[in-house]
């Protein structure tokens, strides 16, 4: 353990030398067929990059890339080089100097495990050794703790998209090689720019989450007619069972986030990473005292109640078109009463309220008799050892067949 603090602090001070200067010189990060010269600043703390999100499109919609959501992961100790995550948050801009014009910015993190990522990576990090290459640290694009999709690279207010993800790409490339790292990742983004950034070099990996899309219904009947019968009675009975258990749902939003519903909330949480081998505690009070306080208008709790006592409940997400379910717990064991608090009731409130797109979190192949689809997930790698890129690409075709196939099987 003292030696894991001793390196993580290492890297650490490695870190912070780098965000007191420009990281790349801007004579030496030009992207391909570009002819703008790109500079590169790293912050040390999400707080200190934080005043940029003024000038950045992308993130206003999506609550996982709040300042508030990824400063507190950091300040309640969550995302910190003791837990192995590093901040290396990054700025790229078009120019050097005062006369610097802002690109865009991408939440980073120099990691030292693969905890708490959900595009796992562990066989490679396993492999690693037998080509001589040290796994970790490595670089990764990510919003920690959180399988969610949204962009990486947020974009500067007129920033041509194009220029903006080349340039990305070739940061990418500058920091694995300057930096000597095994690698570079970069974690649920969106398919279009995956494709993108992909073809400046980097690879291309897919995986499959389940998402429910509102396809033109009105009421949730319209939702349960694109269904078959089979399924539509299920769920009837399914959704039938709280009010026979003696439970109510209903929705904690707003004014009702009041101080008490970070512990209700924390609580929950528990119930879920500490039932499982695989859970961790990832996330703490802390995290959760702060962003219920400071994201009231984002974060809503479903709860389950028996009179006036929760016995189950869900944080989701909310975002102006699509609804983000994030953590699930449970204090009595009830048939049924998971499907109607994480997916059944949000999905009547993304219907009520023009909701486009629910995504319910990692994993889970029992979500498409409940109406959710499977979806593809992107992310996008870079290896810095040729031996190893070699092997990692043909894993990752490999594997995007194997996906294809299953995903055809499930239609």
């Amino acid at each position: 353990m003292n030696a894991q603090r001793s390196r993580a602090a290492s890297w650490a001070d490695m870190a912070r030398q780098f965000a007191r200067r420009q990281v790349v010189p801007p004579d030496q990060l030009t992207a391909a067929s570009m002819t703008a010269t790109i500079s590169l600043r790293s912050f040390d703390s999400f707080a200190k990059m934080a005043p940029l999100f003024e000038q950045l499109e992308g993130w206003a919609d999506n609550p996982t890339l709040s300042p508030i959501w990824l400063t507190a992961l950091e300040e309640a100790g969550c995302a910190t080089a003791e837990q192995g995550w590093i901040p290396h948050h990054l700025a790229l801009y078009e120019g050097s100097g005062d006369a610097a014009k802002l690109l865009g910015a991408a939440p980073c993190y120099l990691k030292l495990n693969s905890e708490g990522e959900f595009i796992f990576d562990w066989g490679i990090a396993r492999a690693a050794p037998k080509f001589g290459v040290e796994y970790y640290p490595k670089l990764l694009f990510a919003v920690p703790f959180t399988p969610a999709t949204g962009p990486r690279l947020l974009l500067a207010r007129g920033a041509e998209p194009m220029m903006a993800r080349a340039a990305f790409a070739a940061a990418i490339d500058s920091l694995v090689d300057r930096l000597e790292i095994s690698s570079a990742h970069v974690l649920f983004l969106p398919g279009a720019d995956a494709r993108s950034i992909a073809q400046h070099g980097l690879m291309h990996r897919h995986s499959v989450q389940f998402h429910w899309n509102n396809r033109g219904f009105h009421t949730f009947d319209d939702f349960l007619k694109s269904m078959p019968s089979k399924r539509r009675t299920q769920i009837r009975r399914e959704m039938r069972a709280p009010s026979e258990q003696g439970l109510t749902l209903e929705t904690i939003s707003g004014e009702a986030l009041d101080a008490s519903m970070a512990d209700v909330a924390y609580d929950l949480y528990l119930t879920t990473v500490d039932k499982f081998t695989w859970g961790r505690r990832y996330l703490n009070r802390s995290f959760f005292e702060i962003v219920t306080s400071k994201m009231r208008d984002r974060i809503e709790l479903v709860a389950a109640k028996r009179g006036k006592k929760i016995v189950a409940g869900a944080i989701n997400l909310r975002g102006d078109s699509t609804l983000y379910g994030r953590y699930w717990g449970a204090h009595e064991e009830v048939p049924f009463l998971h499907f109607n608090v994480c997916f059944y009731h949000s999905i009547e409130r993304c219907i009520r309220d023009g909701i486009s797109t629910f995504e319910p979190g990692a994993g889970g192949e029992h979500k498409i008799a409940r109406g959710f689809q499977p979806t593809l997930t992107h992310s996008v790698h870079r290896f810095r050892d040729p031996r190893l890129s070699v092997v990692v690409a043909d894993f990752f075709a490999r594997e995007r067949d194997a996906l294809e196939a299953e995903l055809a099987s499930m239609v």
